[in-house]
């Protein structure tokens, strides 16, 4: 008797991407067709969200499956507290080889030391690679906190060590955790440095109704934007590929996500830190044993219910304390799926630029910022007050604020009430939230000025 060896799981997160990036999203430009095939083979997660749009604790949220309030990491710079437990600890207690390669961006020091590292086994990665490295100039830290130099485009360089990490460990169950920096700007430069030629193809090219209408920094940077993803799904294939020479595309489970999107300095004086979807609706997809023909999944999932998920599909059991839930029950046929009694909408935490909270539904978008409140300082506030209320359905790239239309007033009420649930659902204290101001009328649009304030 044989036994039924245990999936391998490959987290491949990019940095910075919005979901209409992709073909399945609707991006006319052909920039994504291993995605696309990934998430129509697989399962799509269509409506699919970040919980905190900044870098680090969007990290911490997809790492112990907490909120970012609950774990602590609500802005960039803090450390993961070494007594939670992270993805590789419930990996490795089942048997797994863990790997982590890229950007870690969950302490304070470059290089990690080892008890910041979230005990992966295997290390090849910096904490802000932006910082130490550059797209032509990638430079990371192995086991021992050596430099290590890797050829080749950011991307390749990256993927061609999980490629190795791979072929070395394909005897063994493993867990691998790449995490790209692309298509994050490049800091020190404030651009998107895309590979040789990449930029000049989508300069001038196609603009989602929000960059088109407000502008920002999109024509600037769009196409150096468009031509990282384009390497980054070029890579994906290669990836997938080298799984299906070593035979291992069968029993090799893959999440693709992000960390947050990107707003192109619309919504406020930088790329992201905003409850819009332009800053937290992600493209994620999920292929292997579980996710074959799993179909568009239409409830709305959250970046918190990713951990769980990838627990439950290896078997493993998912830890009570985890703040998100297991996504496999929506798979499995429509009778568990109506059973799954799945949440109606998604909780969004922000930070730095502001201390806000947000809710949305399928149809409702509705955000609350606190005044006068530093968001580098403390994860939340005792009072709030109303910034916006979108229709989605009529407005899905929200440029219409509905906030303070007496027509609007009643959908108010029911969404600032299920973000107070909400809030006190992840351990929030309830506060308080001062009702925007009564305009008459319908309907206004947002101009760009205001879209920054």
């Amino acid at each position: 008797m044989t036994t039924k060896r245990k999936p391998n799981v490959i987290v491949f997160f990019t940095d910075q991407q919005r979901w209409d990036t992709t073909g399945v999203h609707g991006n006319p430009l052909h920039l994504t067709p291993n995605f696309d095939r990934m998430a129509t083979d697989g399962t799509n997660i269509h409506h699919s969200f970040t919980c905190q749009p900044v870098c680090g604790p969007a990290r911490s949220c997809l790492q112990t499956g907490l909120y970012a309030t609950t774990s602590g990491c609500f802005r960039n710079d803090i450390p993961l507290p070494e007594h939670l437990n992270t993805l590789a600890d419930y990996f490795q207690e089942d048997g797994y080889q863990t790997g982590y390669i890229g950007k870690w961006h969950l302490a304070d020091e470059d290089p990690v030391p080892i008890h910041k590292r979230g005990r992966y086994n295997y290390w090849l990665a910096s904490n802000i690679l932006e910082f130490t490295s550059d797209a032509y100039r990638t430079e990371l830290y192995n086991n021992d906190n050596e430099i290590v130099r890797l050829p080749g485009y950011r991307v390749d360089a990256l993927t061609d060590a999980a490629i190795r990490y791979i072929d070395a460990n394909q005897s063994d169950p493993f867990f691998l955790f790449l995490s790209f920096l692309e298509p994050h700007h490049q800091n020190h430069i404030d651009d998107y440095p895309a590979p040789t030629g990449y930029r000049e193809k989508y300069t001038g090219a196609w603009l989602p109704p929000d960059l088109a209408t407000l502008g920002g920094t999109a024509p600037q940077h769009i196409g150096g934007y468009y031509g990282m993803v384009k390497r980054l799904d070029e890579a994906l294939g290669r990836l997938l590929d080298s799984l299906k020479s070593l035979q291992l595309d069968q029993d090799t489970i893959i999440l693709y996500t992000s960390d947050h999107g990107n707003h192109f300095k619309t919504r406020n004086g930088e790329y992201k830190r905003s409850g819009h979807d332009v800053s937290i609706r992600v493209p994620t997809a999920i292929t292997g044993p579980g996710f074959h023909g799993g179909g568009k999944v239409q409830q709305l999932i959250s970046l918190i219910d990713l951990p769980p998920t990838l627990l439950d599909a290896a078997g493993i059991t998912v830890p009570e304390h985890m703040q998100g839930r297991s996504i496999m029950p929506l798979l499995q046929g429509a009778k568990v799926r109506n059973e799954a009694n799945w949440p109606e909408e998604v909780f969004v935490q922000i930070s730095e630029s502001q201390v806000g909270r947000a809710v949305r539904t399928r149809k409702w978008k509705y955000g609350v910022i606190a005044p006068d409140v530093d968001g580098f300082t403390v994860p939340s506030s005792d009072s709030y007050d109303e910034a916006y209320l979108y229709d989605l359905d009529s407005d899905p790239y929200e440029l219409t604020n509905l906030i303070g239309f007496d027509s609007h007033a009643e959908t108010a009420n029911v969404m600032r009430s299920r973000l107070l649930r909400r809030m006190t659902d992840v351990g929030e204290a309830i506060p308080t939230i001062k009702i925007a101001e009564s305009k008459d009328g319908g309907q206004r649009r947002v101009t760009p000025q205001e879209a920054l304030s």
